[in-house]
């Protein structure tokens, strides 16, 4: 009888942790975001220079307002404020080829 009762609650336990996590996944797949929940994701800006990937508060910039421009190293900011930035972007695809990156 009581392991009969065990083994119920073990059932029950089990089926109760499928049905909240497949509802929790439909729920999150709608857009729902409990209160409290994660935060929101942090917007990645790109380098113009070399195309990498940067958080835009650990980036280096360049000008102010709709024409900031955010790099991920000074040589990048360096050869984009003196027009070089095609030879610095070929090397950088040559160097992704060649590690295959």
């Amino acid at each position: 009888m009581v392991l009969r009762f065990l083994l119920f609650a073990i059932l029950a336990f089990v089926l109760w942790r499928l049905l909240w996590s497949g509802l929790k996944g439909m729920l999150e797949g709608m857009g729902y975001q409990p209160p409290g929940g994660k935060g929101q994701s942090v917007g990645l800006v790109r380098d113009p220079v070399c195309g990498t990937f940067v958080l835009p508060s650990r980036a280096l910039t360049s000008g102010t307002g709709a024409n900031t421009r955010y790099f991920c190293s000074e040589k990048c900011r360096e050869d984009y404020s003196h027009g070089h930035s095609h030879s610095h972007r070929s090397n950088t695809e040559e160097t992704r080829k060649k590690y295959g990156e």
